[in-house]
């Protein structure tokens, strides 16, 4: 079942289409968002609240490869495989992420911070080689980028783990 929050966000992408048809991407994406993947469950919650069926949205979702029909982890990386970044230095910084990381294409860590995946395309072939970290695009990497750019999301995991989780950050 939809939360009442993710009705909200749905309804409010539904006004700016012509259908619910056009919407189910944005529908999709707002399940993801909430729950961190699309299970067969939020396929029909969604496909109810559509008025599709829950086949007609599945291929939909798997189409469209960032919606995640499994489990990721807290961070998913997508590193582009395109013509352009294999030419400047793809297979190497796959070898270092999966190296670094401990797992290969398809796989999340074991302390489910990350899961690495391929990409087609990043549209930045001129900036290549290009990989994204949830929404933030990175470009012109190296192995001493990549690391600089998993330390940055590693520290910032600990510096949420040490703010005060009751809402009152002013001091006493």
């Amino acid at each position: 079942m939809l939360s009442e929050q993710e009705r909200r966000e749905i309804e409010a992408h539904a006004r700016h289409y012509p259908n619910n048809r056009a919407v189910c991407i944005e529908a999709l994406k707002v399940v993801q968002q909430h729950r961190g993947w699309v299970s067969d469950d939020g396929i029909a919650d969604v496909a109810e609240a559509l008025q599709i069926t829950p086949a007609e949205l599945e291929g939909v979702a798997t189409f469209y490869n960032m919606i995640f029909r499994k489990p990721v982890g807290k961070h998913v990386i997508l590193l582009c495989d395109s013509v352009s970044c294999w030419v400047m230095g793809y297979e190497r910084l796959r070898q270092h992420l999966t190296n670094r990381l401990g797992i290969g294409l398809g796989q999340t860590t074991a302390d489910g911070r990350f899961t690495l995946l391929p990409n087609v395309c990043l549209a930045a072939c001129d900036h290549a080689p290009v990989m994204m970290v949830d929404d933030a695009h990175y470009q012109d990497l190296d192995p001493a980028r990549i690391d600089e750019i998993l330390a940055s999301y590693q520290q910032e995991e600990k510096q949420e783990e040490k703010e005060p989780t009751d809402g009152n950050t002013a001091d006493p």
